[in-house]
């Protein structure tokens, strides 16, 4: 049932249940959504645009959980290395919920100002899309009824929502301000000039900042931050790195959240225009922010983003490693529906300005156009203008091309082809790019079945793929990968998929593993299987089991990972992560062992009150890293953290000078209290 008024929209739920004791109730913790349990989910496509979704999620014990849904959750538009579905995400609204002996019921508030609309003739029109998960009877119930023929995303596809119609609104904008306090000391090891010992660095931080939050128009909204500080955020996962090229990590910081989606212009897997940890993030250490501003929404027929923020200068004495000057970045992203409801064009301009006279500025336009039913051309064409290149406007060096059909769906045949071009020159100064100067031609083929209501299987696909790089200046390959693939996924909630590659690498110039291991250059071709596979999330125990082996360079490569969660109640989580990798090359004696293992812990006290620790050693780099968070959050936008982060070394022999017992360790309050007006 839904109601409104000009400031919220109600929504309460009546879930019945007969056999209620059965309920899994898995959290308390806010924005948890790991592991499955009973559950209520209402997505709102706010701008009724098809295209972009607002998600709240709630279950028995009353914790928000919320998110945000771009590109039609149509997985292949996502940017580099992630999907669609934006987790951090967080905005205002309450809910209270109450469990019986006829199931549970729910009451949801959520102001109109944390959604953002657009009115036409007096009329706000919005996509609803209802989800109810009952987990211990592992039934997904949906409304509309949206057909599983897109994968686990089905349900979640803006698109396919149901129209409501909201009448006589005349909603309030938003005004919060949002001051924090934040106050602790910081512990840093760097060895010295002359590379004999290290030293410590003991550095005090007292500090405050403010967020402001404004609505210009019903759909427009204007962030300001000054004194920008992300202590509180979660830390990040360990990776081990077993190619040449750089690793992806997804942005976590609260400021860069909202329609964050407007901003992406991504080219092949692993390429974007524009990647929002180049700003106030260097070689993994922070830059101090000044401030900036941030504008999303629509104006008229357009979606509008706009972002500017000024950095720190770090660094800059004498035998400073890693200097960076004071840097200005901006982006002006803006996109509107043409033809049909799922076709859209618009065009990007990105700047990175150091006050010591570098520049970095890119600029690009695109298009993504709905063929037919499940058919998308996406087309995107990108040029770079910087100080230390020869900047020609018809020029290819400084450009990227990219061309991709795909037919998303995983009922029947699907395929994806994409051809991309990339200069020597194309380098944008807040993107993130693996390679240049290449060209790039890849494609996939499939065919997928939903066998029915009688069958045990809730969908399988079968599918051939392949991927080319060749180098610009040479036309040499610099990489090559064919294999097959077969995916499953049960009623019961197992699922996996299996594959077979080739794959063929020319390493232009030979990179490390460690000191002691390393890939020289050359042209090398190998084999590998690789296998995933997952136990029903409806369990209290889940499990992820990953496997890799085969032929890798001229050795060997054997790869195990293990994710392992237990859901002990509604006040206590567990989850280890455990990944080992063993890489051997026997013509050279040389052998790599690397992996990380890691531990996770949340105790929910009440939907107020949680500890969370996430503890990761990675035995590649003799590190183990701590990650501790208290939070009090006894309404939206008030908040308590108590944050501990140390990296600690485990064989401090293993160098000369001997390695300090930890490299830096922070204890570190925030109070953030959140004004509305």
């Amino acid at each position: 049932m839904l109601c409104y008024d000009d400031t919220y929209l109600y929504i309460s739920a009546r879930l019945y249940d007969n056999n209620p004791s059965d309920m899994l109730i898995t959290s308390k913790k806010r924005d948890e959504m790991q592991v499955a349990g009973e559950q209520l989910m209402l997505i709102f496509d706010s701008f009724n645009d098809k295209e972009n979704g607002l998600g709240f999620a709630t279950t028995p014990t009353g914790l928000r959980s919320d998110f945000t849904i771009a590109k039609d959750a149509i997985g292949m538009f996502g940017g580099p290395g992630q999907g669609p579905f934006n987790m951090s995400w967080n905005t205002f609204w309450d809910v209270k919920t109450t469990i019986n002996d006829k199931g549970w019921f729910a009451e949801i508030r959520i102001p109109f100002s944390s959604m953002r609309f657009k009115e036409k003739d007096g009329k706000i029109v919005m996509g609803l899309i209802c989800i109810r998960n009952i987990a211990h009877k592992n039934e997904v119930d949906v409304f509309p009824a949206i057909p599983p023929n897109w994968g686990m995303t089905s349900a979640y596809r803006p698109s396919k929502a149901q129209e409501i119609t909201f009448e006589g609104l005349k909603s309030r904008k938003p005004f919060y301000i949002a001051p924090y306090v934040i106050g602790g000391f910081q512990n840093d090891y760097s060895i010295n000039s002359s590379s004999t010992a290290y030293d410590l660095t003991k550095s005090q931080k007292l500090n405050a900042g403010l967020d402001i939050k404004y609505g210009l128009t019903n759909n427009l909204t204007m962030d300001l931050t000054i004194n920008t500080d992300f202590a509180q955020v979660e830390a990040d996962d360990e990776q081990i790195n077993l190619t040449r090229f750089s690793l992806f990590f997804p942005e976590k910081r609260t400021f860069f959240q909202e329609r964050s989606s407007v901003f992406g212009f991504d080219f092949e897997h692993g390429s974007s225009l524009f990647y929002s940890r180049r700003i106030g993030l260097n070689n993994g250490g922070q830059v101090p922010i000044y401030g900036g501003a941030r504008v999303t929404g629509m104006i008229g027929k357009w979606d509008l983003g706009f972002l500017d923020m000024q950095t720190h200068a770090v660094n800059q004495g004498t035998g400073q490693s890693n200097p960076l000057t004071s840097e200005n970045f901006g982006i002006l992203r803006m996109r509107r529906q043409v033809i049909n409801e799922n076709s859209y064009v618009g065009g990007i301009f990105t700047t990175r300005v150091g006050v010591d006279g570098t520049y970095n500025i890119a600029y690009g336009a695109d298009g993504i156009f709905k063929i037919t039913g499940n058919d998308y051309l996406n087309v995107k064409v990108a040029q770079v203008s910087d100080k230390t290149s020869d900047n020609k406007l018809l020029s290819l060096n400084a450009t990227q091309l990219y061309v991709d059909w795909n037919r998303f769906t995983q009922k029947g045949l699907n395929y994806d082809f994409t051809y991309s071009r990339s200069g020597k020159d194309f380098n944008p100064g807040i993107g993130f790019i693996t390679r240049n100067n290449y060209a790039n031609y890849s494609g996939m083929a499939g065919y997928g079945w939903i066998p029915g209501e009688s069958s045990a299987i809730q969908s399988h696909q079968i599918g051939i793929n392949a991927m080319s790089y060749f180098d610009n200046a040479t036309n040499s390959a610099q990489s090559l990968m064919a294999g097959i693939m077969y995916e499953f996924n049960l009623k019961s909630g197992y699922g996996g998929m299996v594959f077979i590659n080739h794959q063929y690498e020319n390493v232009s110039d030979t990179f490390n593993f460690s000191k002691n291991t390393f890939v020289p250059s050359g042209q090398y071709g190998f084999n590998q299987f690789e296998t995933h596979l997952s136990s029903p999330h409806t369990n209290k125990f889940v499990l992820g089991i990953d496997f890799i082996g085969g032929s890798f360079y001229d050795g060997s490569i054997i790869s195990i990972g293990a994710s392992p969660s237990w859901n002990l109640g509604s006040a206590l989580q567990l989850g280890l992560t455990y990944n080992h990798n063993l890489v051997k090359f026997n013509n050279r004696n040389q052998t790599f062992r690397g992996g990380i293992t890691g531990f996770k812990a949340s105790v929910m006290l009440s939907t107020k009150l949680s500890l969370s620790t996430f503890i990761q050693y990675n035995n590649a780099d003799n590190n183990v890293m701590t990650n501790f968070r208290f939070r009090y959050n006894p309404r939206e936008g008030n908040d308590f953290y108590i944050v501990l982060n140390e990296g600690r070394n485990t064989y401090r022999d293993v160098e000369n000078p001997r390695l300090p017992l930890y490299n830096n360790r922070s204890l570190l309050l925030k109070y953030t209290y959140t004004f509305t007006l």
